[in-house]
């Protein structure tokens, strides 16, 4: 058995299609069918069924599947290990984080790098179901997601920050000279916000109704860099996390005011709880640690923050 049949295995779960993932492996289709079925030879049992294209993998295949999966990312913490006995820490952190997370994620990856300039970093934009998947599947080392979630349980978990929402408006002008704005208030602004199925949509829709109103939707967008143009330059507005004003640096001709009642949900960093863990893993934990999320992002609110300018 070679690990390289093992990789092939999981590629092939991954990409359900044998001619892509013999191109992900950089190998052959006959290669790829090949090494699997000696794998099959090998261990005596059919892995794959059998048909004029990938049609799934049989029952005892996908508990092969799990056990390739644990042994690659174990071989992979493995030279994680080995890497840190040579006084640097080497390999690919994957994190996976959900999209109203995504302007902040910077912060950990900067300082990831400043203490391990030789870790590439691999960042992609996942729903809070994703990145369980891909931790359980292997396929992330940490994700950052909301932490009120009961199928987080078994998971290990890291509280980072606690998210609080404001109104985003194009300028002063939009809103007078108010300082806090009600939920009910806020329903009668010509919105634009994130999609229905988006978990930060589906917190922002319960506090509208908690008020009971319903938000003046006008455009709807997946992404936060779409919402932030839609307040800026098509007279809309929005409700977003006080976190995401690191994205907007608070511009002269933007403006962000806090909603009332209060509405904060916990952000975290999750990640398999596995013993030992991967040395990955545990560098992403304890930087984690040494960033204070929680004041830099208050700062906006209090107006204390200070952009970095060329000259610091």
């Amino acid at each position: 058995m070679f690990v390289r049949q093992l990789d092939y295995l999981v590629t092939l779960a991954r990409e359900k299609h044998f001619a892509r993932a013999a191109e992900v492996c950089c190998v052959s289709q006959p290669a790829l069918s090949a090494a699997v079925r000696n794998l099959e030879t090998e261990l005596g049992v059919a892995i794959v069924q059998r048909g004029q294209r990938f049609q799934g993998f049989t029952p005892e295949g996908e508990r092969i599947l799990d056990w390739a999966r644990q042994t690659l990312a174990a071989l992979e913490g493995l030279k994680q290990e080995a890497s840190m006995s040579l006084a640097k820490l080497s390999g690919t952190m994957r994190l996976g984080a959900i999209p109203t997370t995504m302007p902040i994620v910077s912060l950990l990856t900067g300082a990831c790098r400043a203490q391990h300039a030789d870790l590439r970093q691999l960042v992609l934009s996942l729903s809070t179901e994703e990145i369980m998947r891909k931790l359980d599947d292997f396929e992330l080392d940490v994700g950052l997601t909301y932490l009120e979630d009961q199928r987080l349980e078994g998971f290990h978990v890291q509280p980072l920050y606690r998210e609080g929402y404001m109104l985003l408006a194009r300028d002063q002008s939009a809103i007078g000279d108010k300082t806090e704005i009600s939920w009910k208030e806020a329903a009668e602004l010509p919105m634009c916000l994130l999609t229905s199925h988006m978990q930060n949509r589906r917190i922002v829709d319960a506090a509208f109704r908690r008020a009971d109103v319903s938000a003046n939707v006008a455009v709807e967008t997946d992404s936060t860099f779409a919402l932030y143009s839609h307040v800026r330059h098509a007279g809309l507005f929005s409700v977003v996390p006080h976190s995401l004003l690191c994205l907007f640096e608070l511009r002269d001709d933007m403006v962000a005011i806090p909603l009332v009642p209060e509405l904060s949900r916990t952000i975290g960093m999750i990640s398999l709880a596995h013993n030992p863990c991967s040395p990955i893993v545990t560098a992403a934990r304890t930087i984690a640690t040494q960033i204070d999320l929680q004041a830099r992002f208050d700062a906006y609110i209090t107006g204390s923050y200070q952009p970095i300018t060329s000259n610091d």
